[in-house]
């Protein structure tokens, strides 16, 4: 039924947010026409959380190495918001898109799903 997961970035400076995208974290990507750049990313998960209200949903990169990660981004020039913090499922961090707003970064902590069947 589900084949995959498509997220999108709202900001006011979509050439710096594709070249994000692109140059700084090496996604590849296709013109789906009239310029429109749909980039591929890594396999995805996702989760339901406890909240006392309900909140936009939150999107967040992985990898296995946060602390080498953080010296990757900040060597390319990209804004580390908040130390890494210690969530216990895994280590947090946010940086900051190009135009405005914020991705989570996290190192996980927790077991993985299985590979999406397909």
């Amino acid at each position: 039924m589900i084949t995959g997961l498509h997220a999108i970035l709202f900001t006011k400076e979509v050439e710096a947010a594709r070249s994000f995208l692109g140059d700084v974290l090496g996604l590849a990507s296709v013109d789906a026409g009239d310029g429109w750049l749909i980039y591929r990313m890594p396999p995805a998960e996702i989760a339901a959380h406890p909240a006392e209200q309900a909140a936009p949903p939150g999107l967040y990169l992985m990898c296995d190495d946060i602390d080498t990660t953080v010296q990757q981004l900040e060597g390319e020039g990209v804004k580390v918001l908040r130390p890494v913090e210690d969530a216990g499922w895994g280590l947090l961090t946010a940086i900051e898109i190009p135009g405005g707003g914020e991705l989570g970064l996290y190192e996980p902590r927790h077991s993985l799903p299985p590979p999406f069947p397909g």
